[in-house]
């Protein structure tokens, strides 16, 4: 895996189109996944990242924008490029407007697919980071003892030393040192940098 282009769920309830597109991705240098219905995908599909997946809009157990909404409700976020042989132009706009990277009718190029995986790569790759980063965040500020938050929560208001030293009765050294810790533990070097986490 670690030395693959990234992961590809691939849905399509057409066998032969399955069987073509899976040989041709792998080929390119992706790991790929067939599914030949949404409710096999739901059921055995286990979540990874970077990935994309590429739904067939039209399928008879669970359309491709039914698929969608159902992910969303899940909160299941890997980006979705649809590939259809024909699509009502109020299906192609709802899966765009709900978050879909592209939209690609049959027949389409490999090239054409690549680039729409590829970006839908990206997008996924570039939202990991942020939850994971976000996670680090969470954690560093879970670090923090009770009256550091309260310090934290005051500094990143834009509060002086001595403003929070009046408003829980304690000196401003002592702020200070609290001051210290909090920039310690959340790791960041000033109090803007500190207010951008904590908002």
């Amino acid at each position: 895996m670690s030395d693959s282009k990234g992961f590809i769920y691939l849905i399509d309830d057409d066998e032969s189109m399955r069987r073509s597109l899976e040989h041709l991705l792998r080929e390119s240098g992706y790991v790929v996944q067939g599914f030949a219905s949404a409710h096999a995908f739901l059921n055995k599909s286990l979540e990874t990242s970077p990935a994309v997946i590429v739904l067939d809009m039209q399928m008879p157990d669970m359309n491709g924008i039914e698929l969608q909404a159902k992910l969303i409700e899940i909160e299941r976020n890997t980006p979705i490029v649809f590939i259809s042989g024909q699509s009502h132009p109020t299906q192609i706009v709802q899966g765009l407007r709900s978050g879909a990277v592209h939209f690609l009718f049959k027949p389409f190029g490999l090239k054409e697919l690549i680039a729409a995986i590829e970006e839908g790569l990206k997008k996924d790759f570039e939202r990991t980071k942020n939850l994971i980063s976000s996670m680090s965040v969470i954690s560093r500020y879970q670090s923090l003892t009770r009256r550091e938050r309260d310090v934290c929560h005051w500094l990143a208001m834009g509060l002086q030393n001595v403003d929070i030293a009046q408003k829980f009765n304690i000196s401003p050294s002592t702020v200070k040192i609290q001051k210290g810790r909090v920039m310690s533990k959340m790791k960041t070097k000033s109090v803007p940098e500190l207010a951008l986490l904590y908002a």
